[in-house]
């Protein structure tokens, strides 16, 4: 009998235990949660193609959200291209940088497959827009490929999207 109380004792420190140990884990999960939220930003990506007289023939806005350091990924597939973008946040003593990456592959009129890369830190400021031209200013094709980011700290008040 005695031994029985004794198993049921050690029984419920242990039940204690865990429960307790449950309860700081959940209480320093959400601590966490608060930190990374407090440095989440919010990146509003309008990408847009132009034809040749800078007309909007194509548009999709759309807000993701990304922790410092960490990328954005967004792709653009048409007829005769593939636009595979990437948007990395960076927030350091020296003031704030985006650093934009893009990989581009274009069909041309003979069959040929072209590949393009390109690599760009901008300097960034929040709620002011940034413009990046994955194909450059002047391309080979008969539109252009334009990508406004607007940067802001995230509120999860404000609606965010996630589209692929």
């Amino acid at each position: 009998m005695i031994r029985s109380f004794i198993l049921t004792g050690v029984f419920f420190v242990i039940v204690s235990n865990l429960s307790i140990d449950a309860q700081e884990r959940q209480t320093a999960g959400s601590d966490v949660e608060q930190r990374m939220r407090r440095r989440a930003l919010a990146l509003e990506i309008n990408a847009r193609v132009l034809n040749n007289e800078q007309e909007v023939v194509w548009s999709q806005t759309q807000t993701r959200t990304a922790i410092p350091g960490s990328p954005v990924r967004l792709r653009l597939d048409g007829s005769n291209i593939v636009v595979a973008l990437q948007f990395t946040p960076f927030i350091r003593r020296q003031g704030r940088v985006l650093v934009a990456q893009g990989q581009i592959w274009v069909e041309g009129a003979d069959g040929a497959i072209n590949y393009y890369t390109s690599m760009q830190t901008i300097p960034m400021e929040y709620n002011e827009p940034i413009y990046f031209y994955p194909l450059g200013t002047a391309t080979q094709i008969d539109s252009s490929i334009e990508i406004i980011i607007t940067v802001n700290p995230y509120r999860e008040s404000a609606a965010v999207t996630e589209n692929e």
